[in-house]
């Protein structure tokens, strides 16, 4: 299989509490797959396992076939995983154009000998840094607002200047943490193509967090739902909408029958 991520048997306890428990995920590579579930299901949880933010209690997770279960947050960033967060982090202090090019490799591994003995060199591959960031702020539409305070912007825009961001780290996989959170339906349609580019043009898979049903059925390939921690249902958007034990899970919060009507 052609498997960009895999969790085997993953869980973590905070005391007595299991938060994730025993979960099996398998993502190929190029699939846009969707977590669902209710408020409190170890979703961001699970996302801040597959990224180094939490460590595994027990169970392990493996990146491009490489076990990575011990590897830090920074150190999975280098192999090719980004993600957003459900609050959004930009930089205040900075430029929209800024908040890409602080994420860039080449920006931040930029040598003061080489700038130093070289200027010319090192001017080139200022340029060519900034050059590739505004392409990634062309893709999201923001191309046009880069001189802006990245704070500055409507909320919708700002989420999709924090996809720019991480897609400004190359990765092999971005995990997008409620992307659609805040957005409008218009901004959700951009949102769709913008990840419809990065997957088809840019070949990154992603692996997405939302609660807006109808987004998620409209985005996904295949969709896991998660429920008090545990795995309950996987399959494609069909199948998920007429599982029972995913109906039964929502039916306490209404949240999967609302954004179906």
């Amino acid at each position: 299989m052609n498997t960009i991520i895999e969790t085997k048997e993953v869980t973590i306890k905070f005391g007595g509490l299991v938060a994730v428990d025993s979960v099996n995920l398998v993502q190929k590579k190029g699939e846009v797959l969707s977590l669902i579930g209710p408020n409190g299901a170890g979703k961001t949880t699970l996302f801040n396992l597959l990224t180094g933010v939490y460590k595994c209690t027990s169970g392990n997770i493996f990146f491009d076939h490489n076990k990575i279960t011990d590897l830090k947050a920074h150190e999975r960033t280098r192999l090719g995983i980004a993600r957003t967060f459900q609050n959004i982090r930009l930089i205040k202090s900075m430029t929209v154009l800024e908040n890409v090019l602080v994420a860039h490799p080449d920006c931040q591994n930029e040598s003061l000998v080489k700038a130093v003995l070289s200027p010319g060199k090192a001017n080139k591959k200022r340029r060519e840094v900034v050059d590739d960031c505004m392409e990634l702020l062309k893709i999201v539409g923001l191309d046009e607002m880069e001189s802006e305070m990245a704070t500055s912007l409507p909320y919708g825009k700002q989420r999709l200047l924090e996809i720019a961001r991480g897609l400004a780290t190359k990765p092999k996989l971005l995990l997008l943490d409620e992307p659609g959170a805040g957005m409008n339906n218009f901004e959700k349609e951009e949102l769709t193509d913008v990840i419809h580019y990065i997957t088809k043009e840019m070949k990154v898979t992603v692996l997405i967090i939302e609660h807006d049903m109808k987004f998620v059925m409209g985005i996904s390939d295949r969709i896991i739902v998660l429920d008090h921690g545990q795995k309950i249902a996987e399959g494609t958007p069909a199948e998920i909408q007429t599982n029972p034990r995913v109906i039964e899970a929502y039916l306490g919060s209404g949240e999967f029958k609302d954004e179906e009507n």
